[in-house]
């Protein structure tokens, strides 16, 4: 079996945790598994892994956004249909789930799925069998389910807008995905991984990287994680003709961001800069703990911080994690 722990890039002691929980996940016989992590850490890759990393890797991979379609749409798309079952049903289609049969299906953004379909999806996941729309007969498959989500799902449950007896099934395995702000020593290692790429694929030659921009990438908090640098540098290897990646090269957006912070902290004083940093993200990695511990219950989370739950989503806030 191939090993692809390599597609996931960096040394921060995150991600090599990360990387051996793909490999034992990817072997295990979980059926379900839950990935938590903002917009553009990887979720997707993360799937990918495990997929194939598994005994099912020869078989089919699907993946579908359950934010980009309607409810109808989205169930004809997972389970299919019978021909005549709606207007427009003119054949029999076979939906992505039977497709999968004895591979992995990727759910991303599984909070968005409507109320009704979360509970066929149960269904499903329980007996292992499903209907497709309009059918009478039920059809059995073996398939390995992993959701992806960028909310603290339980927040989702609370509010209404996510079944518990589905969260609670899905929640067997949770792998967190870090934020690059939380691991900002993988940073350079990322931007050398881009730049060799886009070099490849846009047969340039830029080489170097310019001190200050250097200092404005560690610096610069990165919303869009990996995704937001990789597409970053793309631009830069499309538009700009040096072999140096300068400041101007950057967008308005980091260098006001990064400006901002070096107005707050003080010009010039580059170590309380880095304790700064080194601060938030050892606070963001405690909470983040408590809250995978606890499954992302805020108030079991609170107390194994030893905080009022008003505090630790002030906390959370403050750092940047999704509240809902």
């Amino acid at each position: 079996m191939a090993d692809y722990d390599n597609d996931l890039i960096g040394d921060h002691p995150s991600m090599q945790t990360l990387r051996q929980l793909v490999r034992r996940v990817g072997t295990s016989p979980a059926r379900t598994v839950l990935i938590y992590g903002e917009t553009g850490t990887g979720k997707g890759l993360v799937a990918r892994m495990i997929h194939r990393n598994s005994s099912r890797a020869a078989r089919e991979f699907m993946d579908i956004n359950c934010a980009a379609l309607p409810a109808s749409l989205l169930e004809s798309e997972l389970f299919g249909h019978e021909k005549g079952a709606f207007t427009g049903a003119v054949e029999r289609k076979v939906g992505l789930i039977e497709a999968a049969n004895h591979g992995s299906i990727f759910l991303d953004e599984i909070r968005e799925m409507d109320l009704t379909l979360q509970a066929k999806l149960l269904s499903l996941l329980d007996t292992q069998q499903f209907r497709r729309v309009g059918a009478v007969k039920a059809t059995t498959v073996n398939v390995r389910f992993i959701a992806a989500t960028n909310k603290v799902l339980l927040s989702e449950v609370n509010s209404g807008k996510f079944r518990e007896d589905l969260y609670y099934r899905l929640q067997v395995v949770a792998i967190n995905i870090p934020a690059l702000r939380d691991r900002r020593s993988d940073i350079l290692t990322l931007t050398r991984h881009f730049m060799d790429r886009f070099n490849r694929i846009y047969q340039r030659r830029i080489d170097g990287l310019d001190p200050e921009a250097e200092r404005i990438l560690l610096a610069y908090s990165w919303p869009g994680n990996v995704r937001e640098l990789e597409n970053l540098l793309e631009r830069i290897f499309i538009l700009e003709e040096e072999d140096t990646v300068l400041p101007r090269h950057l967008p308005d957006r980091i260098l006001r961001q990064v400006r901002a912070g070096v107005e707050v902290s003080g010009a010039g004083e580059g170590e309380a800069d880095g304790f700064a940093a080194l601060t938030h993200a050892y606070q963001r990695s405690l909470v983040a703990a408590a809250l995978e511990r606890t499954g992302g219950n805020v108030q079991a989370a609170a107390e194994m911080l030893k905080l009022s739950r008003h505090a630790l989503r002030h906390q959370m806030i403050k750092l940047g994690f999704p509240t809902g």
